[in-house]
């Protein structure tokens, strides 16, 4: 079976292939490592999150403090976040939010509750082939747009990478996440968020977007873990 040894190699070989979000690029400001994305516990490892109950799924953050400076955004505009080295492994990308409660800063929010909504999710293209590919492979740097009607205020903004090379045990998908700190100004505040998810809470390890044969059989769909994406 030499397809199923070349599909054990490129697993191993991308084994340590690990990346982080370290910071934000807006309107041509880049912002310093971890000055406007709160500080996670990968930062000298690089590696994932591969328990999805874990409480580290919230924002991969090592202790209790926020990031420095929090990030004012027009809604409507893209923010970026910089990889570092870049997005190695193949799998989709996700973004959610979350609204800061009255009386709290997006510096001092936990996000813990039921208070995510997806604004962003991709998939991939060529399923049911053998040239599967997926829109961030290989970037150094991805982006997502705040949603135009989103209510003014102060944000987390949940960038997320699920690797699926390894993913056809429980347990074996990866994580990578990190979250940035936003002030929101220009919303119509008419967006409907749906029903908002947890995390940990959102996934479950069995979930088809987290529990995935990548490789053999060749799959012929994807179905993204968490809600669908909000719209204006």
């Amino acid at each position: 079976m030499k397809f199923a040894a070349s599909v054990a190699l490129l697993a191993a070989a991308g084994a340590q292939a690990h990346y982080t979000f370290p910071g934000t690029s807006y309107n041509g400001q880049v912002s310093a490592d971890w000055e406007t994305v709160r500080l996670t516990t990968n930062r000298y490892s690089h590696g994932p999150v591969t328990d999805v109950n874990s409480q580290e799924m919230t924002c991969y953050q090592t202790g209790t403090s926020g990031a420095p400076k929090i990030l004012s955004v027009q809604a409507g505009s893209n923010v970026t976040f910089r990889v570092d080295p870049s997005i190695q492994h193949p799998g989709p990308l996700q973004f959610y939010m979350a609204k800061v409660p009255s009386g709290q800063t997006a510096a001092t929010f936990d996000g813990k509750g039921a208070v995510w909504f997806k604004i962003y999710q991709d998939g991939p293209s060529g399923l049911g082939t053998s040239s599967i590919t997926w829109p961030s492979s290989g970037k150094a740097t991805v982006s997502v747009q705040i949603p135009r009607c989103i209510a003014n205020g102060d944000y987390l903004l949940r960038v997320e990478h699920i690797a699926l090379h390894s993913a056809s045990s429980v347990g074996g998908a990866q994580l990578y996440l990190a979250c940035a700190q936003l002030t929101v100004s220009g919303g119509i505040g008419t967006l409907n968020t749906g029903s908002l998810v947890s995390f940990p809470g959102a996934y479950k390890a069995t979930d088809p977007g987290i529990l995935f044969q990548l490789y053999w059989p060749v799959p012929t769909s994807y179905v993204n873990p968490g809600p669908a994406p909000v719209k204006c």
